[in-house]
């Protein structure tokens, strides 16, 4: 990890823990929750439901939140939070993550997504 990568992600997840996420390291790779990890771009955001979530809303379709909807609202709240704190993020191509971007790849037009 490049040292100008390395403190994105540790800048980026302290951010979401100051804001009461629970951020999660890579060694909890099967715990549901937030992770922040490096990419080539920046630092990648990434949620997991718990499997009983999961479960909950697969039981509860069309009366509850569905998996995919939960995750848009994690990632809504998550790229409003760091977009204020001056970030630049936009959706990952398949929708299923968050890339901040470093200072030195930012996309033209400007922060935010």
């Amino acid at each position: 990890m490049s040292c100008a990568l390395a403190e994105l992600v540790s800048r980026v997840s302290s951010c979401l823990v100051q804001a009461g996420f629970q951020v999660l390291g890579d060694a909890d790779s099967g715990v549901p929750g937030l992770r922040v990890t490096e990419v080539s771009a920046g630092a990648l955001v990434s949620w997991t439901a718990s499997d009983g979530f999961t479960a909950l809303a697969r039981d509860q379709a069309g009366r509850a939140a569905s998996n995919d909807s939960m995750r848009v609202i994690v990632q809504t709240a998550v790229a409003g939070l760091l977009i204020q704190l001056g970030h630049t993020v936009t959706e990952t191509p398949d929708g299923c993550g968050l890339v901040v971007f470093t200072e030195a790849v930012l996309p033209r037009g400007g922060k935010g997504s």
